[in-house]
């Protein structure tokens, strides 16, 4: 396995209604590197967020799915990602970049 750094490790946030839901209970989505396990991820939260404490990680594979391309028979397959959910400590500060969704 590779050496990722913890900047590396979050792609991005999920905005769906059942992550915003899940936000009044402190727990935050994330798409994440395939590579990263639950301690970098951990690791890479408390740091690229300040006055953050993680409580619990769970992860999700999601497996890539068979597309087909219009009429011709070009098929292929979306990507494997990985989403990662965050559950933060009860005296923990919010994150600041799902503020005001």
């Amino acid at each position: 396995m590779a050496d990722i750094k913890y900047y590396d490790v979050i792609l991005r946030p999920v905005v769906t209604e059942k992550s915003m839901a899940a936000m009044g209970d402190k727990k935050y989505t994330f798409l994440v590197n395939p590579e990263a396990n639950k301690s970098q991820i951990k690791e890479a939260v408390e740091k690229m967020f300040d006055d953050v404490k993680v409580a619990k990680v769970n992860t999700l594979n999601i497996q890539a799915k068979n597309k087909r391309q219009s009429m011709a028979q070009a098929y292929g397959k979306t990507a494997k990602t990985k989403k990662a959910i965050v559950t933060l400590t009860e005296d923990s500060k919010d994150i600041t970049i799902f503020e005001g969704l």
